[in-house]
C-alpha cells in the first residue's frame, strides 16, 4: 500500500475522533491518526505502554529516544500529556475508559468479528492490547488495505485466521471505502477516492448494503 493511501485512510479515520475523546492506536495506519487532529482540541491519545497524551509523529533527528507508543515508535506529547505503568494503563482499558481504538486488521467478518494478530505459520510478538482494547472500547474502527497482496477481500463472511474478538467491530476504512458494521451486517456508507460502489461490492468477500452514501 503506498504512503499516500495510507495517509488517505488515516485522514478519513482522525474524522471520527471527536473534542474530548480518548483514543488508542495500534501499528501501521492508526499510528498516523494524530497527524491530522489539528482542529481537535482535547483529544487525548493513549498508549498500552503508560503513555496518556500522545502528539505528532516526531520530525526526524528530534526524537526522544525515552518516549515512544507502544509498539516502540518514537511519539510526541502534548500538553496536560501524563504517565503510568502499565498496569494503570490497562486498567484504564479494561474499565471501559478508551472511547475509540482504532487498529490495523488481517480480517473483518460481515458480523463485526475481528483477526488482527496472527497468520498461522507465522511468528508474531503476541497479542499485544488488541484483544482488551476491541472488547473495552466504547467504538473500534478498523483501518486497513481493503484487499491482500495476493489481491484477495480482506472482508469476508466468516473470518478464517484466528480470531481477536468476536462482533467487535464498529466501522472499517479502507481504500475503497468506509463501512459500517450495524446489528452484524455491512452496510456501505462512503466511497473512497475514485473507486466506486461496483468496485467495493467485486472486490468484498462479503453481503454489503448500500445506505446513504456520503
Amino acid at each position: 500500500m503506498g504512503e499516500d493511501i495510507r495517509i488517505q485512510i488515516a485522514k478519513r479515520a482522525a474524522k471520527e475522533i471527536k473534542d474530548g475523546n480518548i483514543v488508542n492506536l495500534g501499528i501501521g495506519i492508526p499510528s498516523l491518526v494524530p497527524n491530522f487532529l489539528e482542529n481537535k482540541t482535547n483529544v487525548m491519545i493513549q498508549a498500552e505502554n503508560g503513555v496518556l497524551g500522545i502528539g505528532k509523529t516526531p520530525a526526524s533527528g528530534l526524537e526522544d529516544k525515552n518516549l515512544c507508543n507502544a509498539a516502540g515508535y518514537p511519539v510526541t506529547t502534548i500538553s496536560g500529556a501524563s504517565y503510568v505503568d502499565s498496569s494503570i494503563s490497562f486498567g484504564m482499558i479494561r474499565k471501559g475508559y478508551i472511547d475509540i481504538t482504532i487498529l490495523g486488521a488481517l480480517q473483518v467478518s460481515e458480523k463485526g468479528d475481528l483477526a488482527n494478530w496472527i497468520v498461522p505459520g507465522k511468528r508474531v510478538p503476541g497479542m499485544g492490547g488488541a484483544m482488551e482494547l476491541a472488547q473495552k472500547a466504547k467504538k473500534v474502527i478498523v483501518v486497513m488495505s481493503h484487499l491482500t497482496k495476493n489481491g484477495q477481500s480482506k472482508i469476508v463472511q466468516n473470518c478464517s485466521l484466528p480470531l481477536t474478538s468476536g462482533r467487535c467491530v464498529d466501522l472499517i476504512i479502507t481504500d475503497f471505502a468506509v463501512i459500517k458494521v450495524e446489528k452484524e451486517k455491512l452496510k456501505l456508507i462512503e466511497v473512497m477516492g475514485s473507486k466506486t460502489v461496483e468496485d467495493v461490492i467485486n472486490n468484498t468477500d462479503a453481503d454489503i448494503t448500500i445506505d446513504k452514501l456520503k
